[in-house]
């Protein structure tokens, strides 16, 4: 159930990533006067689910059976279909290749752009609707914990961050805190009451990647919010209590300790827990799915979590300025895929299949469109043949030719674009399938 909740949300977002795409190119070719012979969202090999043609436009719109993507085809262009039949006619004037410069130029941006004003108008829905929270690092009084790679570099597990790179307690529930301490060149701490500095290497990333490991995660306590009156821990565990230690195992927080009673299963486990200031420690049972019949108090309820609120007049430049930093972080990260740890990390549909979660919630899932439609928008403005910035790029060497690609040319490029992406499809997706079966 949890896969079919990912890939349902994973195809939906992707049908919306790829209708307002190529609703923009459809929308520039209408708005400079070029002919859009079809409008599909979804591909149809061998038949559509649903197709009509404007009598006014010419226009053929559908619906196929295969919900991965969809296609805007306008007349007189060689794209990635590479039907050059039609190219062998004389140029009517409502051909995409009768149009000057700059409106083919924008034809082909079109997509990209309503990329981005998506991302803008859902960053600001999502600002709007759910406001944002706000954690400021020193008051996470229980700190993080750092993988091996981190605690290489100087980070030990419990430190408190007081700043990155000058700012001072940056907001750890923003999206963009850890990789704001991945480039960081300071850090400073807190650790065991002791202000410390960490300089971090210029190639901090790249180690990750080597490594294989995300950088590090808040300590989040395991703390009782509520006991059931019907829970078989009623006697042994109040609300307020906090577990520190299974079995005489010391656990700094809430993963340890799951991990801790999912060995325990079945059995009983002695619980070390802190009580009003004092240790106390208590035996219950486990049951089989390694739980002992609590709920635990939400990390709103641990730390001081400051809720902001918006209006539409403020919302607008919060969203705009979360596009932007998305775009900008998105954009300096791309050096990376260029390096053999990067390209060992590349990823295809499963990889963003595992962006949304295993249970369906509409924040989480505009935010994560949002965050797919900056990199459909950068992905197909690189001047790649066979993607929207490859097209880009001919036509302004058109400009700087003052004459156009022979069809030739266009095509042959075309062809070598095409098949170079699908090369790149294959490594992706198969990076996922060979994850899937054998881990790293």
């Amino acid at each position: 159930m949890d896969i079919a909740i990912r890939i349902f949300q994973l195809l939906f977002s992707l049908s919306i990533l790829v209708f307002i795409h190529e609703l923009g190119h459809y929308s520039m070719a209408r708005f400079f006067g070029a002919r859009v012979e079809k409008f599909y969202l979804f591909f149809n090999p061998w038949f559509s689910l649903f197709k009509w043609k404007s009598k006014r436009s010419g226009t053929t719109y559908g619906l196929g059976w295969v919900p991965l993507g969809g296609y805007c085809q306008i007349a007189g262009m060689i794209d990635e279909s590479l039907d050059t039949e039609a190219m062998a006619s004389e140029p009517k004037p409502d051909e995409f290749r009768s149009k000057k410069p700059f409106p083919r130029l924008m034809i082909m941006a079109g997509g990209v752009i309503f990329n981005v004003i998506l991302a803008f108008i859902i960053y600001t829905g999502v600002t709007l609707a759910w406001g944002t929270k706000v954690l400021p690092s020193d008051q996470v009084s229980s700190g993080m914990n750092f993988s091996t790679t981190a605690k290489e570099v100087g980070f030990v597990d419990g430190d408190v961050v007081l700043s990155v790179d000058g700012v001072s307690a940056p907001n750890v529930l923003d999206s963009r805190f850890m990789s704001s301490l991945i480039s960081a060149h300071e850090v400073t701490v807190r650790r065991s009451g002791v202000v410390d500095t960490i300089r971090l290497p210029e190639d901090m990333m790249q180690r990750l990647l080597r490594a294989e490991e995300g950088f590090g995660s808040l300590r989040m306590p395991f703390i009782v919010g509520e006991v059931p009156t019907e829970s078989t821990a009623q006697g042994h565990l109040v609300a307020g209590d906090r577990v520190v230690a299974v079995d005489s195992v010391d656990c700094s927080d809430i993963t340890e300790v799951i991990a801790a009673l999912e060995k325990k299963k079945g059995q009983t486990a002695t619980l070390t827990i802190e009580r009003s200031g004092a240790a106390l420690q208590t035996t219950l049972p486990v049951d089989t799915a390694g739980h002992v019949g609590i709920v635990l108090k939400s990390i709103e309820d641990v730390y001081p979590i400051k809720h902001i609120s918006y209006n539409l007049l403020t919302a607008i430049p919060a969203g705009i300025d979360r596009a932007g930093q998305t775009i900008s972080g998105y954009v300096g990260g791309l050096k990376y895929l260029f390096t053999k740890e990067g390209a060992k990390q590349m990823g295809g549909l499963g990889t963003m299949g595992k962006l949304f979660p295993t249970t369906f919630d509409w924040q989480s899932f505009w935010v994560i469109t949002a965050f797919l439609s900056i990199i459909l928008a950068v992905m197909n403005i690189l001047p790649v043949p066979a993607l929207d910035g490859g097209h880009i790029l001919f036509i302004l060497l058109e400009i700087i030719r003052r004459k156009p690609l022979s069809d030739k040319a266009m095509t042959t490029i075309q062809t070598v674009g095409l098949v170079l992406l699908m090369l790149l499809m294959v490594y992706a997706n198969g990076n996922d399938i060979y994850r899937a079966f054998f881990g790293k």
